[in-house]
């Protein structure tokens, strides 16, 4: 019912719907993976959030640039406005090779001896696909996920992944631009020579009152990012609220 090509009109300079963007890389995949992931199809981009499957998803890694760093864990927890599924939440530490960086360790507290029995990204990629197979994927600061996980198909099958996704730090920034409150922070943070409110995740869930977790682990920043988003459309969208008006 949702997962079919909109019947809406784009107007010219537009970009192209999420459902002709994955027509297009169909035509031209070739890894069996991804063919079924674009073939899947996306929900359509008028269907109100409030029906719409999500994946909230969090990786860590080894650190932020995609060309040198790569991944060490994985989670990934389905969700809808209504409910989420903690209990078919998955988790993956995978072997980052040569790449693991020592200094990363301080944030996501996984070892070299913790990966050196670990499968590579490789033989969990296909499930990791599959998980955000028909949801719209739900992150905290999209450049991670996003890129990383690009890279990683790119890398292991020479051709790259786009999904769309919805991005709870993005959503925080932009009504913490807008808001009166926030221009005034700024200013008295500015005079005072103080950093602006944070956007981070745990900072971003406290202004909804959500409880503290330990942080930097995929799983459980999965989530914390699921839940935060529940928050948001609570206080800022509403249910009926447009899939296209918070994806990118």
């Amino acid at each position: 019912m949702f997962f079919r090509r909109s019947e809406q009109r784009r107007r010219k300079g537009e970009p192209l719907p999420w459902w002709d963007l994955y027509a297009k890389r169909l035509t031209r995949v070739r890894h069996p993976v991804l063919r079924a992931f674009y073939q899947a199809g996306v929900v359509d981009e008028a269907t109100a959030i409030e029906d719409v499957p999500m994946t909230a998803m969090d990786f860590e890694t080894t650190g932020l640039d995609p060309a040198k760093d790569t991944i060490v864990s994985i989670g990934v927890v389905p969700f809808t406005l209504r409910r989420i599924s903690s209990s078919q939440g998955r988790y993956w530490v995978v072997n980052p090779g040569g790449r693991f960086r020592e200094d990363s360790v301080v944030f996501h507290r996984i070892t070299h001896r913790d990966v050196e029995q670990c499968p590579d990204l490789r033989d969990v990629l296909p499930e990791v696909i599959q998980a955000i197979s028909r949801t719209v994927v739900v992150v905290h600061y999209r450049q991670i996920e996003r890129r990383f996980l690009d890279a990683a198909a790119r890398e292991r099958w020479g051709e790259g992944i786009i999904f769309p996704v919805i991005d709870t730090m993005d959503i925080e920034a932009r009504f913490h631009r807008q808001s009166l409150a926030a221009r005034w922070s700024r200013f008295w943070a500015h005079f005072w020579g103080r950093n602006e409110r944070s956007l981070r995740l745990a900072a971003s869930r406290s202004r909804y009152n959500l409880p503290v977790y330990a942080p930097h682990h995929a799983l459980t920043d999965a989530l914390a990012t699921a839940e935060l988003f529940q928050a948001q459309v609570a206080w800022r969208f509403s249910p009926q609220t447009p899939v296209s008006d918070l994806w990118q």
